[in-house]
């Protein structure tokens, strides 16, 4: 499809492209992540939103549910979401978890979602220095490491049903610790600024599998410790959330009844937690 150049073909398609459920573009900072958005047609009009960051598993079609799945709410609440995707296999090697460690190769992945960010606040004329993250799996892997790591940058952050998980241990390396945390990413950590972050941890009951999650000698990111925050994502999620309260961090902790891993039937809980965060956000 050729691209017109007149001045109401432009503004149709920016119209078509640009705001609502956005075309997938590629990021300007590293073209091989790309993102998703959606943004309220109100915005072309300069009204201010605030943003939610939704970060797949590994499966990575979850950022179109994502992008889907919160529009209602993003439109009602004056958000926007932005979907990474980090495609699997980028180095060639089909691996799948990268992303949910922070680093692969040559990619900073907490880096390459704050360039995203700034990016698309620029294109749209907002204001997001400061944004919440949701990750689910594989999501919730990279939104709970990325708010260890760049507390600053969030207002929120919702975590859900991580394979693995990283506590708060300072008798340990990264990834199980965080022991060598400024050494390994050039920031310390500092709890201070992680505990003025409110902080959802969601799991279904019957998210009991754990064939994918458990780490093996040999295996990528096996090191010792790696299986010692539990069997299964709940009793995982539940040392993180253990770890995070005695650093002072305010934690509500969501167990779904019935759901085994199932994105979508946590939506809704997330989407009730970030009301109530907005809502007193604004408020202030």
């Amino acid at each position: 499809m050729q691209e017109l150049g007149t001045g109401e073909a432009i503004a149709r398609a920016k119209a078509v492209y640009d705001f609502g459920q956005t075309a997938i573009f590629a990021s300007k900072a590293d073209p091989r992540l790309q993102m998703v958005l959606y943004v309220p047609p109100t915005a072309a009009d300069g009204r201010k939103l605030d943003l939610l960051v939704a970060v797949h598993g590994t499966g990575r079609t979850s950022a179109i549910d994502f992008r889907d799945g919160f529009a209602e709410f993003a439109l009602y609440n004056d958000c926007a979401v932005l979907c990474p995707i980090f495609p699997v296999g980028i180095f060639g090697d089909g691996a799948r978890s990268g992303y949910k460690f922070l680093e692969e190769g040559d990619i900073r992945y907490d880096l390459a979602v704050i360039a995203m960010v700034e990016e698309m606040a620029a294109k749209y004329d907002q204001d997001w220095s400061t944004f919440a993250m949701f990750g689910f799996s594989g999501g919730g892997h990279f939104t709970h490491r990325f708010a260890i790591l760049h507390p600053e940058k969030l207002w929120a952050a919702s975590i859900g049903a991580p394979g693995s998980v990283t506590l708060l241990d300072p008798t340990r390396d990264w990834w199980v610790g965080v022991r060598n945390l400024e050494a390994r990413f050039g920031k310390p950590f500092k709890p201070e600024e992680l505990a003025k972050v409110p902080v959802q941890m969601v799991v279904g009951d019957a998210d009991l599998e754990t064939w994918e999650i458990t780490h093996k000698p040999g295996g990528r990111y096996y090191m010792e410790g790696a299986n010692d925050a539990g069997q299964t994502r709940p009793e995982r999620l539940a040392s993180l959330a253990r770890s995070f309260s005695d650093a002072g961090v305010q934690v509500t902790f969501d167990t779904v009844k019935g759901v085994s891993h199932d994105r979508i039937k946590v939506l809704d809980h997330v989407k009730s937690f970030l009301t109530t965060i907005l809502k007193n956000r604004r408020a202030q």
